[in-house]
């Protein structure tokens, strides 16, 4: 596979997301809704990339958020249904939170307590978050069931009398999984708290569902929620992010130097530390069209960004030809995770974002300079 043509004269750093892969996901979601009978909804936290809320929209029931900013974009930008959770709200910022979302999600029953009034007053649907205490996974940092953790309410915590107002509960347990977790996390969910689901009116299955992944089961996760929605009469919702952009983006740079130490380096205009933080977070490899591991190709190379931190290495990768110094690299699987954590560190600019549509015409939707850099400062 070959960069595509139309990429070549981006500038770069460049993300590009591609109109006919996201219909290609939103499609698979909206046939989870119609046979399943739930509502997906989009994690922002994920990919907030609105100019493609609209889209999103004419597939999915609406978008679910972090906090305030993410609860405004959602409304302005997609204008339906619109959810929020977090660790805790500030005062200040709740008397907005009510005026843009449908559905709020509370951390504890201390903060159900705090802002129940003027939730239910202002006719707000409301829940509480649970942690059924079920780990189905290896990344710590992104696991909500580690010990210790400060997301959802334990069963030792549940407080069943302050449950008048609530009209839903609400978990997330995954990241990146199938279906396979998602049915362990249930069992646990009935285990310690099925005695209060039927009496509510709607669960929340959260996010990290890789719904859209090509091994997927997108038939077994189908009659998963069929078969809740009709043991306890309640609807469900899910809120992936990764499963709505997974791979439909890609992160196209430039190589700037080649250099030899001890192998071959090639530094790019592009930053993992500043344009995809989750290679060193997760931390994971990204794959580069055309590339294969150290050593399968011909030509092996590591490939670093440009700025001071000695750890902004992307991976090492192979090609069947020779590096040279103003060539283009596509990364893929980039629209996810990439926009919505990329920073300005050492005074990287931030990339072009850019899309190609339906009719592969490219179209610049932003571009950024000096003073974006300096306005976060």
């Amino acid at each position: 596979m070959e960069i595509k043509k139309e990429w070549r004269s981006l500038p770069t750093p460049c993300y590009v997301v591609e109109e006919e892969l996201l219909v290609k996901n939103l499609k698979i979601l909206k046939r989870v809704e119609k046979e399943a009978g739930c509502h997906i909804l989009l994690a922002q936290k994920a990919f907030s990339m609105y100019y493609f809320y609209p889209l999103i929209g004419e597939y999915i029931s609406g978008a679910t958020a972090s906090g305030l900013y993410e609860a405004r974009l959602g409304a302005e930008e997609m204008g339906k249904e619109n959810h929020v959770f977090s660790p805790a709200y500030k005062e200040e910022d709740f008397e907005e939170i009510l005026t843009l979302c449908d559905h709020i999600i509370f951390n504890s029953f201390a903060q159900w307590e705090k802002f129940k009034e003027k939730a239910l007053a202002a006719g707000r649907e409301c829940g509480i978050r649970i942690n059924p205490e079920c780990s189905t996974q290896e990344h710590g940092i992104y696991d909500p069931c580690s010990k210790g953790s400060r997301l959802g309410v334990t069963l030792a915590n549940f407080k069943p009398k302050q449950l008048e107002g609530i009209s839903g509960l609400h978990f997330h347990t995954l990241c990146e999984q199938g279906v396979d977790a998602l049915e362990v996390t249930l069992k646990a969910v009935e285990e310690k708290f099925g005695q209060w689901l039927p009496k509510m009116k709607w669960v929340n299955f959260g996010g990290g569902h890789h719904i859209t992944k090509s091994d997927y089961d997108v038939d077994q996760l189908i009659a998963i929620i069929k078969e809740f929605r009709e043991k306890y009469q309640v609807e469900v919702y899910l809120e992936p992010g990764e499963a709505v952009a997974l791979d439909t983006g890609f992160l196209v740079a430039e190589v700037l130097e080649l250099i030899e130490n001890d192998g071959q380096i090639a530094i790019l205009d592009t930053s993992a530390a500043c344009h995809m933080p989750d290679v060193l977070e997760m931390p994971y490899r990204p794959f580069v069209i055309g590339s294969g591991k150290a050593g399968e190709k011909k030509y092996t190379y590591t490939l670093g960004g440009p700025t001071c931190l000695a750890g902004d290495i992307i991976g090492t990768y192979s090609f069947d030809e020779a590096l040279k110094v103003g060539d283009k690299i596509a990364f893929c699987d980039m629209a996810i995770y990439s926009m919505v954590k990329n920073n300005t560190f050492n005074g990287m600019p931030l990339p072009t974002i850019a899309v190609v549509d339906k009719d592969r015409k490219v179209r610049i939707v932003r571009k950024f300079g000096y003073k974006d850099f300096k306005m976060r400062l």
